[in-house]
Formats: structure tokens, C-alpha cells, sequence
């Protein structure tokens, strides 16, 4: 059997920790900064760790970085 590609745009967009949680970045700050809240932006700066039906997801799109 041939190897199965990784995802171009999963590995572009997620990190695995080393317990195999997958990092990803906050969602809703590339533009639009004016209409958010303080709060908003301070809580999304950073990283957060993927729900576990997501990860689900994630993994099969990058099937050699478990």
C-alpha cells in the first residue's frame, strides 16, 4: 500500500503536544478588531487545545504525526 498524504492545510494549522492533544489558534482575529470587545481579543490571544470530536477529525487528516 502506498503512503497516505498528510493535509497540506492541516499541518499549516495544527500542533501536537506531547501527550497527543492538538494546538490550534483562536478563531475570528484576522481582521474585523474595531467590533470586538477587550475581553474577546484578550481571551483568543494564544493557543487552546482541540475538543476531542475535533481531534478526532484532525488526526485523520494527518495520519503520521501521532
Amino acid at each position: 500500500m502506498p503512503k497516505m498524504k498528510t493535509k497540506s492545510a492541516a499541518k499549516k494549522r495544527f500542533k501536537f503536544t506531547a501527550s497527543g492533544k492538538i494546538k490550534v489558534g483562536h478563531a475570528g482575529k484576522r481582521h474585523g478588531m474595531i467590533k470586538r470587545t477587550p475581553k474577546f481579543i484578550r481571551d483568543t490571544a494564544g493557543t487552546m487545545v482541540l475538543c476531542e470530536a475535533d481531534t478526532k477529525i484532525v488526526k485523520k487528516y494527518m495520519p503520521y504525526n501521532r
